[in-house]
C-alpha cells in the first residue's frame, strides 16, 4: 500500500480509537447540577421511568447510556477492524469495499451528530469521516 494510504488509514484508526476513549469517559463521570433546574432535570432523567411497552420501563438516562455505548462500540469496532486489516496486508479491492461501508456508516453518524449533538462529538465524527475519505481516495487510485 502507498504511504498516502498508510497516513490516512492510521489517521482513521487513531481518531476512531480516541473518539471511543473520549466518549467512554462519560460512563465514569456523573453530571453535577449547577442550579435547581439542572438538579430537577438530572433527577428526572435518572429516576423517572416511562412504560415503553412489553414490560420495559426505562429512564431517559438509561436510553442515553444505551445510545452512548453504541456510539463508543461502533468507533471501537471501526478502529479494530481497520487495524486488523492493516496488520494482515489485505488486498486493495477488499480495503475499498470495507471503506465504502465505513464511508456510509460514519458519514451517516457525522450527519446525525451535526444535527443532534454538540461540538466534541461533531468534531470527532467529522475527523473520522475525513480520514476515511482520504483513505478511500488514496486506495481508489491503486485498484
Amino acid at each position: 500500500m502507498s504511504k498516502k494510504f498508510s497516513f490516512w488509514i492510521w489517521g482513521t484508526i487513531i481518531t476512531q480509537l480516541l473518539t471511543a476513549v473520549f466518549h467512554s469517559v462519560s460512563f465514569f463521570v456523573k453530571p453535577e447540577a449547577k442550579n435547581d433546574t439542572e438538579k430537577q432535570l438530572i433527577d428526572l432523567m435518572t429516576s423517572y421511568k416511562q412504560d415503553m411497552g412489553m414490560g420495559f420501563n426505562r429512564s431517559m438516562g438509561e436510553l442515553v447510556t444505551g445510545l452512548s455505548i453504541s456510539f463508543t462500540l461502533i468507533c471501537l469496532f471501526g478502529a479494530l477492524l481497520n487495524w486488523t486489516m492493516k496488520r494482515k496486508n489485505i488486498a486493495a479491492d477488499t480495503w475499498k469495499a470495507v471503506l465504502q461501508v465505513q464511508l456510509f456508516i460514519f458519514g451517516a453518524l457525522a450527519a446525525a451528530t451535526l444535527v443532534f449533538t454538540f461540538p466534541p462529538p461533531i468534531i470527532c465524527t467529522l475527523l473520522i469521516f475525513i480520514f476515511i475519505c482520504g483513505a478511500y481516495l488514496s486506495i481508489s487510485k491503486n485498484v
